[in-house]
């Protein structure tokens, strides 16, 4: 799924907020994989493979608390190589895993 996203800053990482559609296409993959192994990951994360740019590493997705939708959080190391600035919008790349 490719998606746009707004940010979230915090601790040296920056949580790109994933809502919408895509959020729902990841709710409905955590509900299969619960059905399948009979139990959820830690704090109901979801596994993922990112593209962003030229970079593409595995992580995980967490469920926001306050509002729908998840948190992708995106390590100073990607910014820097993909030249990202504080304010730069992003387009992403997920595959659920």
């Amino acid at each position: 799924m490719a998606l746009g996203a707004g940010r979230v800053a915090c601790r040296g990482l920056v949580f790109i907020t994933i809502a919408g559609d895509a959020a729902d296409e990841i709710r409905a993959h955590a509900a299969l994989r619960r059905m399948e192994t009979g139990k959820s990951r830690g704090f109901g994360s979801v596994r993922v493979e990112v593209t962003l740019g030229d970079s593409c590493w595995t992580t995980s997705v967490f469920p926001r608390t306050s509002h729908e939708g998840y948190l992708l959080p995106v390590k100073a190391t990607v910014r820097k190589a993909e030249g990202l600035g504080e304010d730069d919008g992003v387009q992403v790349t997920l595959s659920l895993l």
